[in-house]
């Protein structure tokens, strides 16, 4: 399906895959540590309105961490709409049966919401152990969120695994350093050991993940272009995924579909590379 539905494509220059979005109803359970509350509704209908409009064809939902376990509305879209596919947020004990559910609904990963946290879990425990070799046998990856400074122990947990990783976010790197601190050097390192994937989304998020509320009016995009153009030259296209983030949330008045679709090609200027990231998410994600 996927190089047919790349050919379909034609001369378009749009992404064929948004490989990172969110839906959700505004009375979705909340987390008792939700970073922020939604009050509008952003349903999968918006969603797929937003990537006609675009001609984006493919999008993969992720888990809102707003709404942790409660993947039920994610789940209900994708049994609707076979253009989409999600990443679900599991607890450490989901078994077997729930998970191949889950695959049959639409689900290729699961995702690791790890920001914000003040103690990360042991993924070298049982529970986590068992849960990602389940997810490596059924052939899906490990959607990881998390700060930069915390990402190394995290992949290194994976890669002894032998599980299939995707990097939210370009990695949140330092700020300060985008390209010399630990976070960036481990994505670097993760990926010369295989089975390790980088999505160029949420660019307007690298400030930092509360410089929405100290920095509303600050630039969005300085930090996204200069660590885009470094993974390009030392990841390539073959390990880069692009998503738009919407519906941006945090940032509603600032980043639209319009913008997001904008700074990719800002950040990868080449046609040809774009089309090549393309193709490997249609590789991870849809085949």
């Amino acid at each position: 399906m996927g190089e047919t539905e790349f050919r379909r494509h034609g001369g378009s220059d749009a992404p064929i895959v948004d490989s990172h979005a969110h839906v959700f109803l505004r009375d979705m359970p909340v987390t008792r540590e939700a970073w922020t509350q939604i009050d509008y509704d952003f349903p999968a209908e918006d969603l797929l309105a937003q990537m006609d409009a675009h001609g984006v064809h493919f999008g993969v939902i992720s888990g809102i961490s707003l709404s942790g376990f409660y993947n039920d509305y994610m789940i209900r879209c994708l049994r609707r709409y076979r253009r989409l596919r999600g990443t679900a947020i599991v607890a450490p004990t989901t078994n077997l049966y729930a998970l191949e559910k889950m695959r049959d609904d639409g689900i290729v990963g699961i995702r690791l919401q790890l920001a914000r946290q003040e103690q990360l879990p042991d993924f070298r425990s049982d529970d986590y152990r068992i849960l990602f070799r389940r997810v490596r046998d059924l052939g899906w990856h490990v959607h990881v969120a998390i700060e930069g400074p915390l990402l190394r122990p995290v992949l290194d947990a994976l890669l002894e695994v032998g599980v299939n990783t995707v990097v939210d976010h370009f990695g949140h790197p330092d700020p300060a350093a985008p390209l010399a601190c630990d976070g960036f050097d481990a994505i670097l390192r993760a990926v010369d050991r295989g089975h390790v994937w980088v999505k160029l989304s949420g660019g307007f998020r690298l400030p930092g993940t509360d410089a929405w509320r100290s920095d509303p009016d600050g630039d969005l995009e300085a930090i996204a272009a200069l660590v885009a153009r470094e993974l390009i030259v030392r990841v390539g296209p073959d390990r880069l995924l692009w998503g738009s983030d919407a519906p941006f949330v945090g940032y509603e008045r600032r980043v639209t579909y319009d913008s997001v679709l904008r700074s990719f090609r800002n950040w990868v200027p080449d046609p040809a590379v774009r089309a090549d990231i393309s193709r490997t998410a249609l590789r991870l994600y849809f085949n």
